[in-house]
């Protein structure tokens, strides 16, 4: 199986830049397709990351997949069934500037240049109310959720504004408009990325920067693994939860991410709550907490 090195992702882009980006700058399309693109996928060691870099190396583009975990970021590679040849991994913890800037002086080295991130990584908190969570674990989580997407969002924009073309997708959930009992600082920090993405979208609107905000429901991934979280027993008599494949997913996010959306709401549960959430706060909350409310350990 081949590997992109560095000095293969410059010539790659190179290359790009001699033809596919050889064009009137008053006739680009307003929507960034991702063919022969350079695209950053955080959180590219499982679940919707994984997936949504195998569907983007299959649309051609050229992917850095990041990941603060090697095995599940190797074993991302190995399940690439196309364009292993246009996947470039490295270990990173979005939460280390240091480390996000790094990176972006490996990948500028040369005549590429990135044209979109996605900021997908993210973990949940154990299922207790807030009065049971210590700060290690709220700081965990705002780190990796919130302040992870601001530093790459810092860290890439600069360069992003530079481009003819260049699109930043940022992930949030639906926790982030729809209070969940047990997830109430993972809410606040999906909240933060959902205001965030928004103002951003305002500030950047006469860029040639667009952003897009997507809202997950349940997605079939390993996120309570990863975030070391363990799940309460189900409720045998409760019905189980419906959830959309990660491959789904991630297929919406880049439909989503190519034709410019403003926001994405993945999921018919995400769908679903919004709407209820529009007419009446309360009784969407309401709704939730009494569907959840066997997940939710008591103080």
């Amino acid at each position: 199986m081949c590997r992109m090195s560095t000095y293969d992702f410059h010539q790659e882009a190179a290359s790009r830049l001699a033809g596919a980006y050889l064009y009137d700058t008053e006739n680009t399309p307003t929507h960034m397709k991702v063919k022969d693109r350079i695209i950053i996928v955080t959180g590219a060691g499982s679940g919707m990351g994984r997936a949504l870099t195998s569907q983007l190396l299959s649309k051609g583009a050229t992917v850095v997949a990041i990941d603060r975990n090697a095995i599940t970021l190797e074993e991302t590679r190995a399940l690439a069934t196309t364009g292993t040849e246009r996947l470039l991994t490295r270990v990173v913890d979005i939460t280390d500037r240091q480390a996000l800037v790094a990176l972006r002086t490996e990948l500028s080295a040369g005549a590429s240049g990135v044209d979109g991130i996605i900021n997908n990584a993210g973990i949940i908190q154990p299922f207790v109310p807030v009065s049971m969570l210590d700060d290690a674990v709220i700081e965990r989580v705002m780190q990796v959720n919130f302040y992870g997407t601001l530093n790459m969002v810092r860290t890439f924009l600069p360069h992003l504004l530079t481009r003819p073309q260049a699109h930043i997708v940022n992930v949030s959930s639906m926790g982030g408009f729809l209070p969940v009992p047990g997830q109430t600082i993972y809410g606040a920090s999906k909240a933060a990325v959902k205001l965030f993405t928004e103002g951003l979208h305002a500030e950047l609107a006469d860029t040639a920067v667009r952003v897009t905000l997507v809202l997950p429901g349940a997605v079939d991934t390993n996120i309570t693994r990863n975030s070391g979280v363990e799940m309460p027993p189900p409720d045998p008599s409760a019905p189980p939860i419906p959830m959309i494949s990660a491959e789904k997913a991630a297929g919406m996010i880049i439909d989503a991410m190519e034709a410019d959306r403003y926001r994405v709401l993945v999921g018919q549960d995400a769908r679903f709550m919004d709407f209820i959430y529009r007419l009446h706060p309360e009784r969407a909350a309401k709704f939730i907490r009494e569907k959840l409310r066997g997940l939710l350990k008591k103080p």
